[in-house]
């Protein structure tokens, strides 16, 4: 992930909070799940920082989208308590793997502040800008 893809996702992805009404945090972490780059919204909660970043790196780390992750590691799922796994990971939509053009896996985004339907949508939105 090269910090001029990641900060044409969070231009896009700041442009879709705004439309939508919300105020958001965004990660974006390399394949290795490092960062890259990270926004807070003004009067995006202190709280969602983490959980955006949480998003992010379980999407790197099991190469899935958390709203995937979440079928299995929901209570009575293949994988309950995963989450409490490499540091601590996110089992609720918001957070997607980024992947180039050729499928190649780039790193992985993490949305949260606002409803979970909405963080989904905010992060597949700026995602498109890497296959644009």
């Amino acid at each position: 992930m090269k910090l001029s893809q990641a900060t044409t996702l969070l231009d896009a992805a700041l442009d879709e909070a705004r439309r939508r009404g919300v105020r958001v945090c965004i990660s974006i972490l390399d394949a290795a799940a490092w960062p890259v780059a990270f926004i807070r919204m003004d009067g995006a909660p202190l709280g969602v920082i983490d959980v955006a970043s949480r998003k992010a790196r379980t999407a790197v780390l099991f190469q899935m989208d958390s709203a995937d992750f979440a079928r299995i590691g929901h209570p009575g799922g293949e994988a309950y308590t995963l989450e409490n796994t490499n540091g601590g990971l996110t089992s609720f939509g918001g957070g997607i793997v980024l992947r180039a053009a050729d499928g190649t896996m780039l790193g992985g985004m993490g949305v949260s502040g606002a409803s979970t339907q909405d963080d989904i949508d905010i992060a597949r939105t700026a995602a498109a800008m890497l296959s644009a």
